[in-house]
């Protein structure tokens, strides 16, 4: 059997889960990766054997989707070029972790493929929403990615095509612990939004940064760029996460039994999606970097335990690799 595992670049969420996902699918087939987007952070540090641009959605530094941005600095006539030109016929399956090119050339050519990603969980409509919907935002979950057969991961199971998370084995090998430090990834705000907020909190904050390329300490907030080993020794020290409402970043706190904060990207439905998840799990939530709500977050003792197996490859074996 041979597979395209096709995956998006955009946030460091679906590249994380295909290094959990490829090594299982290639003890059963041939696999080949196909990736789009250029938002991530994380390496793949596994071979890739296609790259595109893509589309990837853009932000700007105080927490929101650019909308300029998106539809500026985007190639949308070269992603159309690229759809037409993609020959995939040579593959028994295209799974896709919303990838828009080969999701439209699948099916615009019918391929056989299926979307196994969080936002697929996004279709079912026991996935909870906020109340009022973004009617924008629910056309590019349901169109970016046009595909008919679903698997969807999220934090529960709220139908028995949604899975929990995909938990990496970099988490699961952890050995949680609590020093005393909040670690922080926010990458949607600027550095000096971040510093203004959180230095009027006395903790100790961990904060990793894109925009930084050096590591520097302003009172009590310290700034790293991105490093994955680094990120994670904190993680696993952490008495808390302060993070966008992003799935996989939440799903790996509340795994580690971490305190958890998040604030969503203004304007980025999906995330809007997942706080409403979260706030319905107890998980506090804010629009902004409001000062009073993270130290009233910081100050109380609230954890929630999680049960996330270990089931990815039993999953792929009996409902992804099944013509």
């Amino acid at each position: 059997m041979k597979v395209l595992y096709a995956f998006q670049g955009t946030g460091n969420g679906h590249v994380a889960r295909a290094q959990e996902i490829i090594p299982i699918l290639k003890k059963y087939a041939s696999v080949d990766t196909l990736i789009s987007g250029h938002q991530s952070q994380l390496k793949a540090g596994f071979d890739i054997n296609f790259q595109y641009r893509g589309i990837s959605l853009l932000y700007n530094k105080t927490g929101g989707l650019s909308y300029r941005k998106t539809f500026t600095e985007n190639k949308f006539l070269e992603a159309v070029k690229n759809i037409r030109e993609l020959e995939l016929s040579q593959y028994d399956l295209i799974i896709n972790d919303y990838e828009p090119l080969t999701g439209w050339a699948g099916k615009l050519k019918k391929l056989p493929m299926i979307e196994l990603s969080h936002q697929a969980s996004m279709s079912f409509p026991e996935t909870p929403k906020p109340e009022k919907k973004d009617f924008f935002g629910e056309l590019i979950l349901k169109y970016y990615v046009p595909s008919e057969r679903k698997i969807g991961f999220h934090f529960e199971n709220y139908h028995p095509q949604i899975k929990k998370p995909v938990i990496r084995h970099k988490i699961r090998n952890l050995n949680p612990d609590k020093k005393g430090h909040y670690l922080v990834y926010l990458p949607s705000f600027a550095d000096e939004n971040i510093i203004k907020v959180l230095k009027q909190i006395p903790v100790e904050w961990k904060v990793f940064s894109k925009y930084s390329k050096v590591q520097v300490k302003i009172k009590n907030v310290e700034i790293f760029p991105i490093d994955e080993m680094r990120y994670l020794q904190y993680f696993e020290s952490c008495d808390g996460i302060l993070c966008n409402a992003g799935f996989e970043t939440p799903a790996e706190a509340l795994f580690l039994d971490k305190k958890l904060f998040v604030i969503p990207i203004h304007n980025q439905y999906e995330q809007e999606c997942n706080a409403s998840a979260l706030n319905l799990m107890g998980i506090p939530n804010s629009k902004v970097l409001n000062l009073q709500e993270i130290m009233q977050w910081v100050a109380a003792d609230h954890h929630l335990r999680v049960d996330y197996p270990d089931d990815i490859e039993e999953i792929l074996v009996k409902e992804v690799l099944v013509l």
